[in-house]
């Protein structure tokens, strides 16, 4: 096939990358060109800003026709449309890269397929997902225009530790707090069940939709069947990190209040992490037989964990995320005083 990934070095679509090149596939990438050294040698490259208001499309772009499209950076309608109106006769698929994040919130039932409402007052990005979503099944019912959405949740890779609770500057800041002794914030009593999906796996089930005519018109989730709660999420990353983790748990609603406005925890937490969910992927299995995730947390966390400890340059603090982890706990501790008083 002759695919286009418009990003394709980033957490999920890195892993699609390589395993696409691996199959021989003829793939092209059109980004900023940041991560050029880590592309395939078999993979062509247009270097440009899809985003940026003064980009021209060449004939490379939409001069053929293309098996399949697949976009990992729209997250706006406006982007969406942009993507409609190149790639409508130059497609015979576009894949939108949406959010488990747009099931509806508060969650109703902790079981989720591609049926469950979407809707998320808490957080923005996942309401213009959704508005991405409604935008291309219009295009689908109205023209034609041949949309497959793909619903991933918690995807990670080796170049960090996925946490719920952490400022800009990713999870490092919270991993030095659990080798130095200190306490780490969980939200809530750390008993809500999370998914986590290894990139790798990901790409096994996103491949399988490309070229699919199953797949056309249609949504699907792709993740992991292994359930966590954040308790053992936290463990698992101490134990990888050959320590032991003392769990400060914190009510999620309270994080939300007082977090510093790039944090965003009202839309990390209470529009995401916050809540037990199952995931169904029995629809995906139906369409990419013989799809599974195979890649247990413990074992993918030791891997991001031995990937930081030999890149220095990733090892990067948060002194401001640290004082403000010191400061809540301070302030929960010095209310227990009070009502022991």
């Amino acid at each position: 096939m002759k695919i286009l990934i418009i990003g394709g070095t980033g957490t999920i679509s890195s892993a699609i990358t390589r395993q696409l090149a691996e199959s021989g596939h003829e793939l092209w990438l059109l980004n900023r060109g940041s991560r050029k050294d880590e592309v395939p040698a078999n993979v062509k490259q247009i270097v440009a800003d899809i985003n940026d208001p003064h980009f021209v499309p060449n004939d490379a772009l939409v001069g053929d026709t293309w098996d399949a499209v697949c976009d990992f950076i729209a997250f706006t309608p406006e982007q969406v449309e942009r993507d409609v109106r190149l790639f409508s006769g130059h497609t015979r698929q576009y894949v939108f890269i949406s959010s488990a994040s747009a099931y509806a919130k508060p969650v109703r039932s902790p079981y989720i397929t591609e049926g469950t409402a979407l809707a998320n007052p808490h957080w923005q990005y996942s309401r213009n997902k959704i508005a991405c979503e409604e935008l291309l099944m219009r295009a689908y019912r109205d023209n034609g225009f041949p949309v497959t959405i793909v619903r991933p949740s918690h995807t990670y890779c080796e170049r960090g530790v996925p946490l719920s609770i952490h400022g800009p500057k990713g999870s490092w800041p919270v991993l030095k707090r659990m080798l130095e002794g200190k306490p780490v914030i969980v939200h809530g009593d750390g008993s809500s069940l999370w998914t986590l999906t290894w990139n790798e796996d990901f790409a096994k089930g996103f491949i399988g939709l490309l070229g699919n005519p199953k797949a056309i018109g249609e949504a699907f989730q792709i993740m992991s069947d292994e359930s966590l709660t954040w308790n053992q999420i936290y463990e698992c990353a101490a134990q990888a990190l050959g320590t032991t983790v003392s769990l400060y748990h914190v009510a999620s609603d309270f994080l939300a209040a007082v977090c510093p406005v790039d944090y965003d925890l009202e839309g990390n937490l209470i529009g995401d992490k916050a809540a037990t969910v199952i995931f169904d992927c029995t629809k995906l299995k139906r369409a990419v037989p013989g799809f599974q995730a195979t890649t247990r947390f413990d074992e993918g966390v030791r891997r991001c964990v031995a990937y930081l400890l030999a890149h220095p340059e990733l090892q990067v603090d948060d002194p401001e995320f640290d004082a403000w982890c010191d400061r809540v706990i301070a302030a929960q501790e010095e209310m227990k005083k009070t009502f022991k008083s």
